[in-house]
């Protein structure tokens, strides 16, 4: 009796721990400039991408997903944050690119996200998360690396806003070891994660992995799938990127860029490798996975730089660098932990700084700083159907290369004003009838323009936003 007892006892031990729920596992996947119209399952038809359309089908899908800014340092400090970029004083990208020819003055704003701000991966390590980064950071240099904000691996993460090496080994890169020449980068980086995603399986340890591709900012260089768009191209009639004129710059509005559109399916392709391995190593169900872009797609470009833009983001205006929609909205799929349903496509406008407390909700993560969060934790858009914030926030005080000047833009319910610095302007659009921002309706309804003028300024004044100053020494 007594050795049936033991046996019975270890048996119901094994069994308990046989049975015992999976630790949930993050990975966070964010693509540069990757833009709203990219995508299959956004409507392109000349991209070609089944894993991130395969995933978006179990999945929920934002298709009012915005950014947090419309170029990339600050919308990656507020995902790394929660905050938005005014209040981290980062609102261009580092270390920026103020012309002193111009009417205005941008504001001087920090170069590189502050060491007493709180990151989601510190709040992670500290609930007992293995924290990693692979690729773009470009919030810093030594001493505010990954692996000084929370990250306890850093693999080719520095100052550098795309890669200085190009695609292509040698990358010239102090924290990539160059692989064989002819290696890809995205491909890199995508194996450095799964390998660390391996190691985190073997060891029974939760983890949280940021995969941040340096795709798809420039150079353009083609991925070794080249060759299925050089040939896709070849059978289409309306083979050449078409572009319309601006004022003094230009804008691309059709995909017809092969080699681009290499780099895309080589992205995703490299997506659908960390799904597939996470379902190999039996991690897939209890893994958070977010997927997103840290702002509008490369479709505008000033006329001077001779140079057609690689993408198009109709039926959007603007592109990287505007506070239209082109610049601002971006793909994100969120798949909880455990989520067992199909596709669920949400239409509430939803914003960067709003993943770090979804994230940690969809953890089960309570944060003792709740209070320095601004965003809102998404779940209950999928779990409740319930929301309470009707109004978003851009401000961009910078000249851009791609045509930008100084301005900023607020979303209220359906209505969006966006305000240009040098001329005080505004212009009015009703997006639940025109996503295209194509008919301004600010002097029809001069009360509502107002109101949101007045509304926006009153968050600019509560924020200590920066203003771009007159140049004294602008000469007409």
């Amino acid at each position: 009796m007594r050795l049936s007892s033991q046996i019975l006892f270890l048996f119901a031990i094994s069994f308990l721990a046989c049975s015992s729920p999976k630790p949930t596992n993050v990975v966070f996947i964010l693509v540069d400039d990757l833009g709203w119209a990219d995508l299959g399952f956004m409507g392109n038809d000349f991209h070609e991408t089944p894993h991130l359309d395969a995933l978006s089908e179990e999945a929920i899908v934002f298709n009012n997903a915005y950014a947090s800014g419309s170029i990339c340092s600050p919308s990656r400090a507020a995902i790394m944050t929660g905050r938005h970029p005014v209040n981290l004083n980062i609102t261009d990208w580092i270390p920026g690119a103020d012309p002193k020819d111009r009417i205005l003055l941008g504001t001087n704003d920090a170069n590189e996200l502050d060491l007493s701000e709180r990151t989601l991966p510190e709040v992670m390590k500290e609930n007992g998360f293995t924290t990693f980064f692979a690729g773009k950071w470009h919030l810093g240099s030594e001493g505010y690396l990954p692996e000084n904000q929370g990250f306890d691996i850093n693999i080719g993460g520095n100052h550098t806003g795309q890669p200085k090496g190009g695609y292509y080994a040698p990358y010239d890169n102090p924290q990539l070891p160059d692989g064989p020449d002819g290696e890809y980068l995205t491909d890199r980086l995508t194996h450095e994660t799964m390998q660390f995603i391996t190691d985190q399986s073997k060891n029974q340890q939760k983890f949280f992995a940021f995969l941040s591709f340096y795709t798809v900012h420039t150079p353009i260089q083609p991925s070794p799938h080249i060759e299925r768009y050089k040939q896709k191209i070849k059978s289409r009639s309306d083979s050449i990127p078409q572009t319309i004129q601006g004022v003094d710059y230009q804008t691309t509005v059709n995909h017809r860029n092969a080699e681009y559109a290499s780099m895309v399916y080589s992205m995703d392709e490299n997506v659908g490798k960390i799904i597939e391995h996470l379902k190999a190593e039996g991690l897939y169900e209890n893994t958070i996975l977010v997927f997103t872009s840290d702002n509008g797609g490369l479709s505008t470009l000033l006329a001077r730089y001779h140079r057609v833009a690689p993408t198009s983001v109709l039926p959007l205006r603007g592109g990287k660098g505007w506070l239209y929609e082109g610049g601002i909205r971006v793909p994100l799929i969120i798949k909880p932990a455990g989520y067992q349903g199909t596709r669920k496509k949400v239409e509430t406008p939803v914003i960067g700084h709003d993943l770090f407390p979804t994230v940690l909700s969809m953890a089960n993560i309570p944060e003792k700083n709740s209070e320095a969060i601004e965003g809102k934790d998404l779940s209950p858009l999928w779990t409740q159907n319930t929301w309470d914030r009707t109004t978003l926030y851009w401000h961009y005080p910078h000249y851009h290369g791609s045509g930008w000047r100084p301005g900023a833009a607020i979303r209220d319910e359906n209505w969006k004003l966006i305000t240009f610095y040098e001329t005080g302007d505004v212009e009015l659009y009703n997006l639940d009838h025109d996503i295209a921002e194509q008919n301004d309706l600010s002097e029809k309804m001069s009360e509502k323009s107002d109101s949101l003028l007045s509304k926006l300024q009153a968050w600019q004044k509560s924020t200590h936003a920066k203003m771009p100053v007159e140049n004294p020494d602008f000469k007409q």
